[in-house]
C-alpha cells in the first residue's frame, strides 16, 4: 500500500515538475513540444486556448480506447499523469522565465520537463497522448512503440517549422532531445553500469586483478573459437561508468592483445550497485588484505 501511494505521488510530482518546464521556459519564450503537448502549445498560439484545456479533452477519447484495451491500471495511472498535467499546467501558467536567448530556454526546459516526465516514466505512469496512440497501433497493428512515437513527434515539429517558423522547430528539438537524455538519466538513475567481456588466455590473472584493484566480481563463460575450434574461458564483468578505464588498464597491463567489449547496462541490480547487504567473499577478503 504504501509503495501504491510513493508511486501515485511520484506521478503527481512528475506532473508538477513539467508543468514548471512546460511554462517556465517553452510557453515562456514561444517554443514548442512533441507530441499532444505540442498540438496544445500550437493551439494555444494560433488559437488562444489553453494548454491544459486543450491537452485534457484531446486526451479524453484515448484514454476510452485505452480502457477497453490495456485495462483499468494502465489508465488509471496515465488519467493521473493527463489530469496532473491539465491542472498543475493551468495553475503555474504564470510562472514564467522569459529570456533573450531560445538556446537557453531550450535547455532548462529540456532538463526540468525531461525531469517530471522521467519520475512519471519510472513509476509505469504516462501523461497519454503519444503514448496511447502508439500502444494501439502496436496492439493492433504490431508498429514498434519507439517508430510511432517518433513518427508523431516528427510531424508536430514539421506542423510547428511550417505554422510558427523553423527557428522555433529548431530550438524545440534542442528541448526534446535534452528531455529525452534527461528522461533516460531519471528511469536508469545510478543503477545503470557497462558490461564488460575479455577474452584473453590470461583470464585467471586478469580476474584476480579486477577481484583485488575494483573490488568487483567476474564470471568466466566457456566459450570456444570459431575459426580455430580452441576452448577458452571469457570473463564477464559488469562495472560502473567511472570504472571502465580503470578495467582498460588493467587489461592492458597484464595482456594487450586481450580482446574487449564494452556494452552500456541500462539497469544494474545486485550486490555492489543496489544491495548492501554483507559483503562478498571478495570484499571480506580484501579487507582482511588490508586490515
Amino acid at each position: 500500500m504504501v509503495q501504491k501511494s510513493v508511486q501515485w505521488f511520484m506521478i503527481v510530482l512528475g506532473a508538477f515538475i513539467y508543468s514548471l518546464g512546460l511554462n517556465g521556459f517553452l510557453v515562456a519564450n514561444h517554443l514548442a513540444e512533441g507530441g499532444f503537448v505540442g498540438v496544445s502549445l500550437l493551439l494555444l498560439y494560433k488559437l488562444h486556448i489553453q494548454v491544459g484545456v486543450s491537452f485534457f479533452i484531446l486526451n479524453i477519447p484515448l484514454l476510452i480506447v485505452a480502457w477497453r484495451l490495456f485495462g483499468h491500471e494502465f489508465v488509471l495511472k496515465t488519467a493521473v499523469g493527463v489530469i496532473g498535467v491539465s491542472v498543475f499546467t493551468e495553475a503555474t501558467r504564470h510562472l514564467q522565465v522569459p529570456t533573450h536567448d531560445p538556446l537557453l530556454a531550450a535547455l532548462y526546459a529540456g532538463v526540468i520537463t525531461g525531469i517530471g516526465l522521467g519520475l512519471i516514466f519510472r513509476t509505469g505512469g504516462t501523461t497519454g497522448g503519444s503514448d496511447i496512440i502508439a500502444r494501439i497501433l502496436r496492439h493492433y497493428r504490431g508498429l514498434g512503440m519507439g517508430k510511432t512515437l517518433f513518427a508523431i513527434d516528427f510531424i508536430v515539429i514539421l506542423l510547428v517549422m511550417v505554422i510558427i517558423g523553423k527557428e522555433v522547430a529548431m530550438y524545440s528539438l534542442v528541448a526534446l532531445f535534452v528531455s529525452s537524455r534527461v528522461i533516460d538519466f531519471v528511469i536508469e538513475g545510478a543503477s545503470s553500469g557497462r558490461a564488460v567481456m575479455i577474452v584473453s588466455d590470461k583470464h585467471e590473472e586478469i580476474a584476480d586483478e579486477i577481484h583485488k584493484q575494483l573490488d568487483r566480481g567476474t564470471t568466466l563463460l566457456q566459450a570456444r573459437g570459431g575459426y580455430t575450434g580452441t576452448a577458452r574461458q571469457v570473463i564477464y564483468c559488469v562495472v560502473s561508468r567511472d570504472e571502465v578505464m580503470r578495467v582498460q588498464r588493467i587489461i592492458s597491463t597484464v595482456d594487450p592483445t586481450a580482446f574487449v567489449t564494452v556494452n552500456p547496462v541500462h539497469e544494474v541490480l545486485g550486490e555492489g550497485f543496489t544491495y548492501d547487504g554483507e559483503p562478498s567473499s571478495i570484499a571480506r577478503r580484501r579487507r582482511k588484505l588490508f586490515s
